[in-house]
């Protein structure tokens, strides 16, 4: 592949290197959160011996209100003036709220019924989910609009991934600092475990509240005022009014055919990922260890931090790759070389040889690494191609209908992770002495299930618009109409 033409990012469009860091450490948080909710709910199973499917369902249904308010909360972030611009407020208080009740969450009384854990989990997941999304849905949308420069943005997501990247060196570990002991049990581990959680989000993620500035926020508090007068028109009761102005933009958002092939490829990377994502604790615990539960979690812990380190790597390499040859064809590569990973499993989760189970952990870094890094880069050249059409910013209604249908088939996932385990056989009563058909069909979906999805994310993506020279060009008219200088003009090989 030869490079690609460049635009040469001006002194203006840089990114402060303390404000990349500063908006890197809401990633930290998002993933540490993300990573921690999902990845401690194995312990509803393995410590409080909930049925498999009931922790399907208790994960995946506050998955599906935090997709319904997801969209509502970009709606809302777009639409907010105050002094201290449209999305900081939010991020600010999201992230204390998130903290809060996250801590309490896994405060667990003893000796109650499965039903009284389910409710308990389900009730406080949607309330944790409510506040999450108060932090997340804004601190994305943020990071839309620090810079117009299509290079810069890549950088940006490229700092804020390789930050976010150790709350997965961290993460992995969970299931070890949970089962060693050191707190009683695992259920009083779980709580103390999640009171760490709860510290850094507060500590970490009001940084970018505190220290980023809205660029767009004066053009988009414009845009506000003239759109509400413009709905105003037409209907005068404030209620029907947002509720119709969020469903047009709803309904366009979903229109946009750039936006909806990167929802489908993110959809299929991330949720095939989250389907089986607790499949290879399953094989290694169950399959390489033999079913001890103390060995299995280290090597766990071992294949994760490889994995997470690997990660670096690989968001740098995809970083520096889409600056040379266009963030598409970045994708596709970075994509590939996780489905190499995937399928290694099949190989190298052997327990003859149980260090091999590190071998796939660089190769499969890629697959999320590569696609949180250029996901974010991309609709924020989209929301700049919107705003050409539409005369609004609204990278706030952008991101939250992207994570809208991610979201989704997370919930899918979530549940259908639970029963898929559930139709393996898995019995966690009979310990290292599951069935073969249950080992086989375990290793089966864990290796095969993100090779498909992955190539179909491949062939969405295949026919993405958005070059670098048409993000160029809609800049250019942007930058016209807005009566500013235009961007400056392309130089071959300026990355």
């Amino acid at each position: 592949m030869s490079a690609a033409t460049h635009s040469r990012t001006a002194p203006e469009d840089r990114i402060k290197f303390s404000h990349k860091l500063a908006y890197g450490a809401g990633a930290f948080v998002n993933n540490l959160l993300s990573a921690a909710i999902g990845g401690m709910m194995i312990i509803l199973n393995l410590g409080l011996h909930m049925d498999p499917r009931m922790v399907g369902w208790v994960s995946a249904l506050p998955r599906l209100v935090d997709t319904i308010i997801d969209p509502i909360m970009g709606y809302v972030s777009d639409n907010t003036r105050s002094r201290w611009g449209r999305r900081r407020p939010f991020i600010f208080v999201g992230a204390i709220l998130t903290a809060v009740v996250f801590a309490l969450l896994w405060q667990l009384p003893r000796g109650a019924s499965q039903n009284f854990y389910f409710v308990w989990f389900l009730v406080g997941s949607v309330l944790f989910y409510i506040c999450y999304t108060i932090f997340v849905a804004p601190w994305v949308a943020l990071g839309y609009e620090l810079t117009p420069d299509y290079n810069e943005r890549t950088r940006l997501m490229g700092t804020q991934n390789f930050i976010g990247q150790f709350a997965y060196v961290v993460s992995p570990w969970f299931l070890w600092i949970m089962n060693g002991g050191r707190f009683g049990d695992q259920i009083a581990g779980a709580g103390w475990l999640a009171i760490a959680v709860a510290l850094c989000t507060v500590a970490l993620g009001v940084l970018p509240a505190v220290f980023l500035r809205e660029r767009m926020a004066s053009l988009a508090t414009t845009a506000i005022a003239a759109h509400k007068a413009e709905a105003a028109v037409r209907t005068g009761n404030p209620i029907v009014r947002n509720v119709s102005e969020f469903l047009r933009g709803f309904a366009s958002t979903m229109s946009t055919i750039p936006f909806l092939k990167l929802c489908l490829a993110t959809f299929l990377v991330f949720n095939g990922f989250i389907l089986i994502s607790a499949f290879s604790s399953y094989v290694i615990i169950y399959y390489v260890s033999g079913g001890d539960q103390v060995l299995g979690a280290k090597w766990v812990g071992l294949s994760g931090t490889v994995g997470a380190v690997g990660s670096f790597g690989a968001v740098a390499l995809v970083t520096v790759l889409a600056t040379r040859i266009g963030k598409r064809r970045a994708f596709m590569i970075s994509t590939a070389v996780s489905m190499v990973g995937y399928a290694l499993k099949w190989v190298c989760f052997n327990p003859a040889h149980p260090w091999m189970v590190l071998l796939p952990a660089p190769l499969l870094a890629f697959g999320l690494g590569g696609l949180f890094t250029l996901m974010p880069s991309m609709i924020a050249d989209v929301v700049d191609a919107d705003e050409l059409k539409t005369y609004q910013r609204r990278e706030g209604m952008f991101s939250s209908v992207f994570w809208f249908t991610v979201k989704l088939g997370l919930t899918a996932a979530l549940a259908g992770g639970g029963y898929l385990l559930s139709a393996t056989g898995f019995d966690v009563a009979r310990g290292g002495a599951q069935g073969h058909q249950t080992i086989v069909l375990l290793r089966f979906f864990d290796a095969g299930i993100p090779v498909v999805t992955s190539a179909i994310a491949i062939w969405a993506v295949a026919t993405y618009p958005i070059t670098e020279a048409r993000a160029l060009s809609v800049r250019q008219e942007l930058e016209s109409r807005r009566g500013r200088p235009g961007a400056a003009a392309p130089a071959a090989g300026d990355s």
